[in-house]
């Protein structure tokens, strides 16, 4: 028997949407008939299998979107997964931008729904990028060598937020900038807290 229990917060999240409020709705429907359960996380509707995170609905300007949070490892027979950013290792997105096209796909949609479920069941992980694969920018490791205790409190960060730190130094093509982007995060690494924190 389906689940068709909603979740008061995703419903609160609906109701408020203004943007893509027809398309949330109609990729409700369809993933709450592939027999998921609807919870609310990061501020999104999340759909789970046996307690294990699925997929979750969110939208942006340019679209709105099913976001399955083990999508690498999904079958793509259409080539209609994307990867959201380059760094984005696990998660991949199907994305919509009406209504019409989210009825036309649903035979598709729940296909790839079910591909979801069958990676939770069958216990695939996936195999994450190790932190020490990320660059270290050249002016982080000049800051830990001068400054032991930051490397110290960089070291005790979670992976997340290490891998997070990693990333935003590393972006910025001018060495002035990531040397003004460490400086600005140094007491949050110190007090162990990541970049969103």
């Amino acid at each position: 028997m389906i689940n068709r229990q909603t979740h008061p917060k995703a419903d609160a999240f609906f109701e408020k949407s203004k943007r893509w409020k027809a398309e949330y709705e109609q990729l409700r429907e369809i993933v709450m008939d592939c027999g998921l359960t609807e919870d609310f996380k990061w501020m999104h509707p999340c759909y789970t299998y046996q307690s294990k995170n699925v997929l979750l609905i969110h939208g942006f300007k340019e679209y709105c979107a099913l976001l399955f949070h083990k999508g690498v490892l999904l079958k793509d027979p259409n080539g209609i997964l994307i990867q959201q950013t380059e760094n984005v290792q696990a998660g991949r997105q199907l994305r919509f931008t009406s209504v019409d096209e989210i009825v036309e796909q649903e035979a598709i949609v729940k296909a790839y729904v079910r591909d979801a479920i069958n990676v939770e069941k069958s216990g695939l992980e996936v195999t994450f990028k190790k932190n020490a694969e990320y660059p270290v920018a050249e002016e982080l490791q000049r800051a830990f060598d001068e400054n032991p205790d930051l490397k110290a409190a960089f070291e005790s960060l979670t992976p997340g937020r290490q891998r997070g730190y990693l990333l935003h130094f590393s972006q910025p093509k001018q060495s002035k900038t990531r040397e003004a982007r460490i400086e600005k995060y140094k007491q949050k690494m110190l007090e162990g807290k990541g970049l969103d924190d």
